[in-house]
């Protein structure tokens, strides 16, 4: 079995490929990944992801990597909605349970026009690797089913990469190593 650190060592080479910025899969498919690795390695696979980032930018390369933390954009539109504090105040009311119904809805996550796609189309570079993180940070607020599959919509010119804490088998996606997610991705595999 390989090391978190030698998955990265993949995934960095692989992205280096001129054919995977192509962002063409099989079958012609649009290049969607995902790299899993397990919850409890979060803050190595941060330090990796601006790692990659930084070189990235420092470098000649013809592409860009763009990271997206869906929980800080998710904050920043609070805040430039002046809602942020207003939703400590409604969850101290309400509960948890309708603060991130109520956050979801006015994000308009299960929507293709959902704040947060809008946010990583207008912010997406012509020649680029999207990295989507966060998704552990955002959760329940937002579930990666939904966020697939509306990027699936509006993104397809670009390579998109999703980190996942949790696994992946090709097919279904645990949260955590828990939380089952009972839809099928077409997604591949960062690294098999």
């Amino acid at each position: 079995m390989l090391s978190l650190e030698e998955i990265f060592y993949i995934a960095e080479k692989k992205i280096q490929d001129p054919l995977f910025r192509k962002n063409k899969g099989l079958g012609n498919e649009v290049g969607y990944y995902i790299f899993d690795y397990p919850a409890e390695q979060e803050l190595f696979v941060r330090e990796r992801i601006e790692s990659i980032r930084k070189k990235n930018e420092n470098s000649d390369d013809e592409y860009k990597i763009v990271v997206f933390d869906l929980y800080d954009i998710t904050i920043n539109i609070l805040k430039d909605k002046g809602y942020l504090e207003k939703c400590f105040e409604f969850e101290k009311k309400k509960g948890f349970d309708r603060i991130t119904k109520s956050v979801g809805n006015m994000l308009k996550i299960t929507s293709s026009d959902s704040l947060l796609i809008q946010h990583i189309k207008k912010n997406t570079p012509e020649k680029s690797v999207i990295f989507i993180t966060g998704i552990g940070k955002s959760y329940p607020i937002l579930r990666s089913h939904t966020l697939l599959n509306n990027l699936h919509q509006v993104i397809d010119r670009v390579p998109v990469v999703m980190f996942y804490p949790g696994s992946y088998d090709g097919q279904e996606l645990v949260l955590f190593g828990k939380i089952k997610d009972d839809n099928y991705y077409r997604a591949f595999k960062m690294v098999d």
